[in-house]
């Protein structure tokens, strides 16, 4: 799979914030692609799971794909019923190859309007890294190492913003109690 080129590929992620696993598949997207379509998922909702504003998570897209211009970031919120949800994506990315998600869910919809894939397939098992959103913010919470774990340009924008700041004052208590609720 990882020699195989698309005209269109298309994701949604929340990407919030982009952690280094993620840049390595946004990097795939647009390196098997003519034209990725990256979606911001939840792009309406500003809470303890989207502690980023569409503009900021934007803005970490960019520093994330650095170099390169084959993308469209493509907002899209959240609509709270599955399948109006699925009609809202359709009309957003259109006739695209491939879709790229990891989310069971999110898959189940799409699995008849294209072709699925999952992130993991369009990377070389050397350069996956397993990380995940809720592992960086509750990390974030603690103020423990978040950096390391989130790709370098969004790292020194998020401290140079004080957004690591502004997400422990406003949502590292329920986030850590989210935490140790899963855990």
């Amino acid at each position: 799979m990882p020699d195989e080129h698309f005209k269109k590929i298309g994701m949604i992620a929340r990407w919030k914030p982009v952690h280094i696993g993620q840049a390595v598949v946004l990097r795939a997207l647009c390196a098997h692609a003519d034209q990725a379509y990256i979606g911001i998922g939840s792009s309406n909702r500003y809470n303890v799971r989207n502690p980023f504003t569409l503009e900021e998570t934007q803005d970490m897209l960019r520093l994330a794909l650095y170099g390169r211009d084959n993308y469209t970031l493509i907002p899209v919120p959240d609509l709270d019923d599955g399948p109006r949800w699925r009609m809202l994506v359709l009309d957003l990315f259109g006739d695209i190859d491939l879709f790229v998600t990891d989310n069971p869910y999110v898959a189940n919809l799409l699995r008849n309007d294209y072709r699925i894939l999952r992130p993991v397939e369009l990377i070389p098992s050397e350069e996956q890294v397993r990380a995940d959103g809720t592992m960086v913010r509750a990390m974030m919470a603690r103020g423990e190492g978040w950096q390391a774990w989130v790709e370098e340009r969004c790292a020194l924008y998020i401290q140079e913003k004080k957004l690591d700041e502004r997400f422990r004052q406003e949502f590292g208590l329920e986030t850590l109690a989210l935490t140790t609720i899963v855990e």
